[in-house]
């Protein structure tokens, strides 16, 4: 209530200032310079009058003439106070209108009834909402359920066999690995999780990254979107094991999105966004997202284009002549690459370009560039990792 009438107050106090200027005469004084000259010469005529310089007849003469005048001034006066000044009924209606619209705005854009909410006080909801968020189960149970996927007959009969003989051995990495796989092409993640739980057990020691990374997917998909805690584990799992592993951050990022501290989702997804590559499904994800949590976190931040010749624009380029596919790969090619050597840019544009020199059979140049990306993106643990993956599949660390 008190943060009403305080709003109240300013509002009426700033319409008020606006508004009275506009009810105030223009005029500074009451009265018309002329008013002044013309009761001057009818006390002149009066003194001439008694001294008997001026005829009586003459003087009424006069007096009519300047009396004509002097109505005619207070006239003038009279009308530009009426014209200078705005009625106060309308004065009124402008300041109520000022109010109507301040409210109004702030009901539309602000957050009425929404309390204080102090930095600490923020951080603290934040951990408290982190700390009491429903489990695995509990956001599996609430999720919509998946679309049924067409399929024939004789392959949902098999998974359901598979179904049943997976429990019954335990410690089979094939039939579990198995059973995760096609539980996912149906779209039953929840059973697809379980599954890869199993097959994780089962590895102990030797289960991989990706293996850890799949399990995350998948449970993620299971809980519509949601990080549970059971989730977290696994993330934190992955990322005590490989700090700048994309899906790792990329999850842990969005368990800080929905739980209220997008500065810190931010950090973790600002470098997969601009330097991973953005066919990966995390990167894609996080450059979806970035730009939304950055403004949440009070951030001015708007991400980079993807830039420069793709790989589809160059697969395109098969349907032309050689000598024209030749010169519209080349083209785009020395138009990245003078962008590069001007203005920088992702790492992602460098990879392009890596792959746009390999295509074009310019492996020469393309190792150079490679070579040259890797001093400009030492420093960066993702980027080295992407660049290390385009020079694997080109075959140049071979």
């Amino acid at each position: 209530m008190l943060f009403w009438l305080i709003c109240a107050v300013l509002t009426l106090g700033v319409a008020g200032i606006l508004a009275a200027p506009m009810m105030r005469s223009h005029q500074d004084s009451g009265d018309n310079p002329d008013i002044a000259v013309y009761k001057a010469q009818l006390d002149e005529i009066a003194r001439d009058l008694e001294r008997g310089v001026l005829p009586e007849q003459e003087a009424e003469r006069a007096r009519a003439e300047i009396a004509r005048r002097l109505i005619a001034a207070n006239k003038s006066v009279s009308e530009s106070r009426t014209s200078n000044g705005i009625k106060p009924a309308f004065a009124y209606g402008i300041v109520a209108i000022m109010g109507i619209a301040a409210f109004g705005l702030y009901w539309s854009i602000g957050a009425p009834g929404y309390g204080d909410l102090p930095l600490n006080a923020r951080l603290s909801a934040s951990d408290a909402m982190r700390e009491n968020r429903p489990s695995q189960s509990e956001l599996e149970a609430a999720a919509p359920a998946p679309a049924p996927v067409e399929a024939p007959q004789e392959y949902l009969d098999a998974i359901a066999q598979l179904r049943i003989i997976a429990p019954t051995r335990p410690d089979d990495p094939e039939a579990w690995s198995r059973l995760a796989f096609h539980e996912a092409e149906l779209r039953q993640y929840a059973a697809a999780a379980r599954a890869q739980e199993q097959l994780i057990e089962i590895l102990g020691q030797s289960a991989t990254l990706a293996d850890q990374e799949r399990l995350v997917d998948l449970q993620v998909a299971a809980a519509n979107g949601f990080i549970s805690p059971q989730a977290e584990e696994v993330i934190r799992r992955i990322l005590g094991q490989d700090e700048n592993n994309v899906a790792g951050r990329y999850y842990l990022g969005a368990l800080y999105n929905q739980t209220d501290r997008p500065d810190l989702a931010y950090r973790l997804w600002r470098d997969i966004a601009e330097n991973g590559d953005p066919q990966n499904f995390h990167v894609a994800s996080a450059r979806g997202q970035i730009e939304d949590a950055a403004y949440r976190a009070g951030i001015d931040y708007v991400l980079s284009e993807i830039r420069g010749p793709s790989l589809a624009d160059i697969e395109n380029a098969q349907e032309l002549t050689e000598d024209e596919r030749q010169e519209m790969i080349q083209g785009m090619v020395t138009r990245l690459s003078d962008r590069l050597a001007s203005e920088g840019g992702p790492v992602t544009d460098w990879v392009r370009l890596i792959r746009a020199y390999a295509v074009l059979g310019d492996t020469q140049s393309a190792r150079g560039i490679l070579a040259e990306a890797r001093d400009l993106f030492g420093a960066n643990a993702s980027a080295v990792e992407l660049l290390d993956d385009t020079a694997n599949a080109l075959g140049f660390d071979q």
